[in-house]
């Protein structure tokens, strides 16, 4: 009997495979943690040989959890990490390293696109803004520097256009980020105009066919067959970017509601849903993403700040490392468990944190490869504590800040990622933007989306919505209401958030030439 889902998810973190019943509810998941190196200049890359074979493993150990799994599995969807270049070549090797959108090598690049008018169109092709981490910026920075890389490239994958090529031999990627990085978000196909404002317009035979996992699926090959335990000819779907997949299993994709969606990991992403393309509203400053739902005609806008949790590992690891130094150790979960503590003694917006610890910069609601974290208002009696406290008050600023950029800022958001366990981080983003928070009891938001795409494709269900009916809104919690008297003081405190990194935006680019000399 065939009452299996399998939904692959290859982050930036972990790579996981979730088994999941035909309603949704999960039976099991198998993890390994993911690997990639970072590289002088802000190259950031990972083996395609080793992420597959990681995945491939995965899927062995959810065998061994669910009994019967071969047999069982109705199909298999596969998403990832979104952004960077993984090229392959015509035999199917790779040519070299994928780089992610980790990669900070194409800032300059960058800036000198943003910076000409004609990229104006390319946004309003694509609804996106363009960052250094994208594969399009990637193709203009390979060709410039490193061209023989190109000459015996075949095709440009993403994370889990690769993994779906090692699944069934077949070459494509998924209309979220086939039309946000080179095509037309209305059209859901790819764009010359766009190929040539970015100047890769004799790259175009690189790109794959964009296919829907909506509506197509491909068999498992029977060399995949052998390396996972699964049947050859068991169906594969092709999902959508990680941050769709995530964004639909934890409850954006909500027609009467219209809730912002909030993933809180290792970079922050920040949604609003569009029901047509006429809803999607494109800001001035040209940021920010507009990515295809798994759905006619709906459309997921995006802003996302670099880094999210990095931040909070960072603060976090100050105090660990002091403590190492003197001979103590403590885990990263006793650190976090003092959180609420360190929050509950100190007072709210006492200090200004901006979160830009990536060594990427930013890219929303503003797109500046320079832009560095730091704190605004230290005075001799601030201890550690309120630099915790800020931090986190940073993370839910930067998310005010890219609410504000698409729009009138959301009553209500549906919450997800690790740090959405946290309690503090709960009350100050509510209060923050003013909204209540939802949580899911999905454990695995990104790998159910991925199982949600599958399972319309194979007539689990008729539509999107009627999967969403009962894969995720049950899940869904009550709404924990913002703390108004918290949220009258960050309301005071927002304007002063947004003019420190405005006003800073010349100390970053004048410290960035100082470190190039």
């Amino acid at each position: 009997m065939r009452d299996v889902l399998i939904g692959i998810d290859a982050g930036t973190s972990v790579i996981k495979s979730v088994a999941f019943e035909t309603a949704g509810r999960q039976i099991a998941a198998a993890a390994l943690p993911n690997k990639y190196e970072t590289l002088p200049g802000g190259g950031a890359e990972q083996d395609l040989a080793r992420t597959w074979a990681d995945t491939a493993t995965t899927l062995r150990q959810l065998a061994d959890k669910v009994p019967d799994l071969a047999s069982r599995v109705i199909a298999i969807a596969v998403t990832g990490q979104g952004d960077g270049t993984w090229l392959i070549d015509a035999d199917g090797e790779p040519v070299a390293k994928g780089w992610l959108w980790l990669d900070a090598r194409a800032a300059s690049v960058v800036e000198e696109i943003r910076a000409r008018p004609e990229d104006r169109l390319r946004f309003e092709k694509t609804g996106s803004g363009l960052a250094a981490c994208q594969q399009g910026s990637q193709f203009a920075f390979i060709k410039r520097n490193m061209p023989g890389m190109l000459t015996s490239a075949a095709t440009a994958f993403h994370c889990k256009d690769w993994l779906y090529f090692r699944l069934t031999g077949e070459r494509a990627t998924d209309p979220s980020e086939g039309t946000f990085t080179f095509g037309d978000f209305r059209t859901r196909d790819y764009s010359d105009d766009v190929l040539d404002v970015l100047g890769v317009g004799d790259l175009r035979h690189l790109l794959p066919d964009i296919v829907d996992g909506t509506r197509q699926s491909a068999a498992l090959s029977k060399a995949a067959a052998d390396v996972t335990g699964l049947l050859a000819g068991t169906p594969v779907v092709l999902a959508y970017v990680d941050v769709v997949c995530t964004a639909l299993g934890a409850g954006l994709f909500d027609r009467q509601r219209k809730p912002g969606c909030t993933i809180i990991g290792s970079t922050g992403m920040h949604m609003r849903l569009a029901e047509t393309p006429d809803e999607v509203q494109l800001n001035d400053a040209a940021t920010g993403y507009t990515m295809a739902m798994p759905a006619p005609g709906v459309f997921a806008q995006l802003q996302s700040n670099m880094a999210a949790t990095l931040n909070i590992d960072w603060v976090l690891g100050l105090a660990s490392g002091i403590l190492a130094s003197q001979g103590i150790s403590r885990s990263n979960g006793e650190m976090i468990a003092l959180v609420d503590q360190w929050i509950a003694s100190s007072q709210p917006a006492s200090l200004i944190y901006q979160p830009y610890v990536s060594e990427a910069g930013e890219r929303g609601p503003f797109v500046d490869a320079n832009a560095r974290a730091g704190f605004v208002g230290i005075s001799s009696r601030h201890g550690y504590a309120d630099m915790v406290r800020a931090v986190f008050e940073g993370l839910a600023f930067a998310a005010r800040d890219c609410y504000a950029a698409m729009g009138p800022l959301p009553k209500e958001i549906r919450l997800t990622g690790g740090a959405a366990r946290s309690p503090a981080l709960r009350k100050i983003l509510g209060a923050t933007v003013g909204a209540g928070i939802r949580t899911s009891e999905r454990e695995e938001a990104g790998a159910a989306g991925a199982a949600m795409i599958a399972a319309v494709c194979v007539g689990q269900y008729a539509s999107m919505d009627d999967c969403i009916a009962e894969w995720v809104t049950p899940l869904l919690g009550a709404a924990e209401p913002s703390d108004q008297k918290l949220a009258a003081i960050y309301e005071a405190m927002a304007p002063s958030y947004t003019l420190a990194h405005e006003a800073l935006r010349p100390v970053w680019r004048s410290m960035a030439a100082s470190r190039a000399r």
